[in-house]
């Protein structure tokens, strides 16, 4: 008699963004549904997870970093074999939205390469009502569109789309990536 195996894909996901975005946190609540209040920068962390997919067991290796730059050169050994690379800004903060472009795009193309599949997270939605610099989801969604990625915005704090974010991660990782064709152009002279 033959048991049915159900294998269980392996997905790694690194979750990058400027020191103090919420990282942590959204993994916090994602992971056991408390908020932290007291904020202690991490340097690195890993939380395993398993999502339902279609159906399917996928396990989530789930790598937090450090955002502050005294570990720019610490950060880029996450980066290894990754799935899905989650790129995250606060909402209330404009700086971490500019560094999406500014800063975590150069560096995650450079150590994982063009062809990596990104998640575009905003941070922090429950600020939105009570701070005068926000970051709307319009414009959340034209950055992602931007650099090619999926988007998606959550509250850890209020514990609002934190399980929708990790699974949209995890959707992205399962799907099978483009091939990346280089085209070759011949130049002719003719003389």
């Amino acid at each position: 008699e033959k048991k049915m195996v159900r294998t269980t894909a392996r997905k790694k996901i690194v979750i990058v963004g400027d020191g103090a975005c919420g990282k942590t946190s959204l993994l916090i609540v994602y992971q056991n549904g408390r908020f932290p209040e007291k904020y202690l920068p991490t340097v690195f962390e890993n939380y395993i997870s398993r999502v339902d997919l279609d159906n399917k067991p996928v396990e989530l290796a789930l790598w937090d970093t450090a955002g502050q730059e005294d570990y720019d050169r610490l950060r880029p050994l996450s980066y290894f074999e990754t799935d899905v690379v989650v790129i995250c800004f606060a909402v209330d903060n404009m700086n971490s939205y500019q560094n999406v472009r500014d800063k975590w795009l150069p560096e995650v193309k450079h150590y994982c390469g063009n062809n990596v599949s990104l998640v575009l997270v905003g941070l922090k939605i429950d600020l939105r009502l009570d701070s005068s610099v926000t970051i709307s989801h319009q414009q959340g969604l034209k950055l992602a569109k931007e650099i090619g990625a999926k988007y998606g915005e959550c509250s850890a704090k209020a514990n609002i789309n934190v399980k929708d974010v990790i699974k949209l991660a995890a959707q992205v990782a399962v799907k099978p990536r483009k091939k990346l064709l280089r085209k070759r152009h011949f130049l002719c002279n003719i003389l």
